[in-house]
């Protein structure tokens, strides 16, 4: 009799932990659902950062300023509007990749048809130092002058675009631990200086306290 009773409250044991366990595992804490699939870690992830960056996307090219600013430009010069990447800054405790989540934004501009992102600017210098390098080549004898890009050939941009990504940690009435992100964004107009958009993504995510976010 003794046996079986422990063998229960094993059991009923088992079930309490595996419930535990259960609860305290990495979800999404977002009221529009964002993703059906649950989380692997407290930190941001591959989905996170592709689901943020295309939501982000849309919001800027329904955009009404940045939608008349280039519909003047095709009007007046039958081009796209040229797009710099500026500071992006990470204020959380993971080492992220920015140039990853910067990647598909781009990609996204570029395949609306509506930006060029120019390669030869970048907050802190070049993207690409060839543009600049092979002007370097002027008047070397070893070099076809006809090839070599002639002066004021590089193109400015017309607009800029910068962001932050923002860590905030709080704990839960459960015991659990709450982490959210904030991926902000700003589209500039370098000529005044003025933000032609803003968007902000925000993704929540809670699970253990006794988890790391990143």
């Amino acid at each position: 009799m003794k046996r079986k009773t422990i063998y229960i409250s094993l059991i009923i044991a088992s079930i309490f932990v595996s419930g535990c366990a259960v609860s305290s595992q990495p979800h999404y804490i977002d009221k529009e659902k964002l993703g059906t699939s649950t989380p692997t870690t407290l930190g941001l992830d591959y989905e996170d950062i592709e689901r943020a960056s295309l939501k982000l996307v849309d919001s800027m090219l329904r955009s009404p300023y940045l939608n008349r600013m280039y519909e003047t430009k095709m009007k007046k010069e039958g081009k796209p509007l040229i797009m710099m990447i500026s500071d992006f800054t990470n204020d959380t405790t993971q080492r992220l990749d920015i140039d990853q989540i910067v990647k598909k934004i781009r990609i996204a501009l570029l395949n609306s048809g509506k930006f060029i992102v120019t390669t030869a600017l970048r907050a802190g210098g070049p993207e690409d130092r060839a543009t600049l390098e092979l002007r370097k080549l002027r008047k070397n004898k070893e070099f076809n002058q006809k090839t070599i890009a002639k002066k004021g050939t590089v193109v400015a941009p017309d607009l800029s675009l910068s962001g932050k990504i923002i860590q905030r940690v709080s704990k839960l009435p459960n015991g659990e631990q709450r982490v959210d992100y904030y991926i902000q964004m700003s589209l500039t107009d370098v000529t005044s200086g003025l933000a032609f958009w803003e968007g902000e993504e925000v993704i929540s995510k809670a699970g253990s306290s006794k988890s790391a976010p990143w």
